[in-house]
């Protein structure tokens, strides 16, 4: 089978399991369960929390011990089970226990995934910065066919949307194990410390300067990823609270309003390589984080009636804030890095973005939520909230090209490999 095709396959189901349910279990949580918003936003930190230590040590692992497609299929087949488990959960917080089991076992699975992909395609000789996008996209498109499934059977404030994904994930784990072999380099190479012997090396990369500011501003870049995940298909449930807007399409279907973003993915993907041969990896976060000033201030000033192309214009500029920090930077860690280390690298990129951004958006949001956005019955000002994650988005974007001096150019690579 073309190898292609089976990395395509491969990524069409793991975003499946996470369009799944992602987006649309705040909509389960506020209209079915009637649990806590400061609940909610403890489950929505499991992901930070696991993405802190597992990419991380699962890299590790990857490098030196296992083999990363048959590490990839076994955190599959156990991210099912718990899947499986959570409709049979009945208190916030069992479930808050549950999908933190959960999210231990998907979270790795992300940089994993880039880890099996990149290594295959290496091995056939496959030029990744032009060809790797292309495939990425099936990724979005499996997140967006999971939105629509769930969505179209009316399964957003259900328990299926757990079982939909659970079956996804127990299919993926076992496929995984069908894979190109990616056996660890680490393990042929010379112990020179501790560190090493540990397959510690790619947090030495911290001591690099640009290494550390481009860690530093993904993990901000990650809370500005989280704060739309968590927040984005709520905002347009709650517009059926007022009377005006009952009954639109866009408030039936908002699951389907936000899986443009994922269409958007599809095509800012694919110009991913240009931009990153034609401008660098500084100018390309650059460009992600004025994305995230429009998707914030755009969803501030939409509403489901006249205002509904600002939603769907801030769905469509999505494409450009989420792909040109996550899929580009995973791909400047990989042609920067050593081989020995890229499963940790990878790792250690997801822990910035999912982990300790996602705890930093999680936990910042609810509390700026809470105090100054909450009205006395519970209702939300989510002008206020949107025009302040823009403001937030802003400031970052002013910053970085002053910190970050990376030039466009194969020097660092070159003093990396020969540190």
């Amino acid at each position: 089978m073309n190898i292609k095709f089976r990395l395509i396959l491969m990524n069409f189901m793991q975003y499946f399991i996470w369009g799944a349910w992602l987006l649309t279990i705040g909509a389960y949580w506020f209209q079915n369960k009637h649990w806590s918003g400061a609940q909610f936003g403890a489950i929505f930190s499991t992901m930070g929390i696991s993405a802190i230590f597992m990419p991380a040590l699962t890299g590790i692992i990857a490098d030196r011990f296992i083999n990363a497609e048959k590490l990839y299929g076994a955190m599959h087949i156990l991210g099912a089970l718990t899947l499986f488990s959570l409709p049979l959960v009945k208190d916030p917080t069992t479930f808050f226990w549950v999908i933190l089991l959960n999210m231990v076992f998907y979270m790795p699975t992300l940089s994993l995934s880039i880890t099996v992909a990149f290594s295959a395609l290496k091995r056939n000789k496959i030029d990744i910065v032009k060809e790797y996008p292309p495939i990425r996209i099936w990724g979005t498109i499996g997140f967006i066919a999971a939105l629509w499934t769930v969505s179209i059977t009316h399964n957003e404030t259900s328990v299926n949307q757990f079982y939909i994904a659970s079956a996804i994930s127990l299919t993926l784990g076992i496929y995984s194990f069908t894979l190109p072999k990616c056996p660890p380099l680490a393990a042929k190479t010379a112990h020179k410390s501790f560190a090493s012997s540990l397959g510690l090396n790619a947090f030495s990369l911290f001591k690099t300067p640009r290494f550390a500011i481009f860690f530093a501003f993904s993990m901000l870049l990650g809370a500005a990823l989280q704060l739309t995940n968590a927040y984005g298909d709520t905002y347009i449930h709650d517009f059926a609270k007022i009377t005006a807007y009952q009954g639109l399409t866009a408030v039936k279907y908002p699951a389907i309003i936000m899986s443009i973003s994922q269409f958007s993915e599809v095509a800012f993907i694919l110009a991913i390589p240009f931009f990153l041969r034609k401008f660098g990896i500084k100018y390309v976060m650059l460009f992600s984080m004025l994305a995230w000033v429009l998707r914030f201030g755009l969803f501030a000033f939409g509403d489901p009636a006249g205002g509904l192309w600002m939603i769907i214009l801030s769905c469509i500029v999505y494409g450009m804030a989420f792909d040109f920090f996550n899929i580009s930077g995973s791909l400047y860690v990989e042609t920067q890095i050593p081989p020995e280390i890229r499963g940790s690298a990878q790792g250690l990129f997801m822990m910035m973005v999912n982990g300790f951004g996602a705890l930093f958006g999680s936990f910042t949001s609810g509390v700026l939520i809470d105090k100054f956005f909450t009205h006395a019955d519970q209702s939300k000002n989510w002008q206020g909230i949107w025009l302040t994650f823009a403001a937030y988005a802003l400031v970052i974007a002013v910053i970085f090209p002053f910190v970050f001096r990376y030039k466009h150019n194969a020097a660092l690579k070159h003093a990396i490999k020969h540190a």
